[in-house]
């Protein structure tokens, strides 16, 4: 085969591969769309956990706790 023969045989399948993966991304863009439409409709509203209201600048004694735990974990180790 000539070096022309050669190319025009590389120029088809580069544009086969192309045109192959281009297929594939818009089947693939158009069915995360549907998806997205369809598992809308089940969407479940997310619920929101109540705010601990606090007096103050005051930390519920619990975080102070872990706080302090932590801090002092922390000093042990250097």
């Amino acid at each position: 085969m000539d070096v022309s023969g050669l190319l025009l045989e590389a120029a088809v399948l580069m544009l086969t591969g192309m045109v192959v993966v281009f297929v594939f991304l818009t089947i693939l863009i158009f069915t995360i769309k549907a998806m997205s439409k369809v598992l809308a409709n089940f969407h479940t509203p997310e619920v929101t956990p109540n705010p601990v209201k606090l007096s103050g600048n005051q930390l519920p004694t619990s975080h102070v706790a872990a706080i302090a735990a932590a801090v002092k974990q922390y000093r042990e180790k250097q």
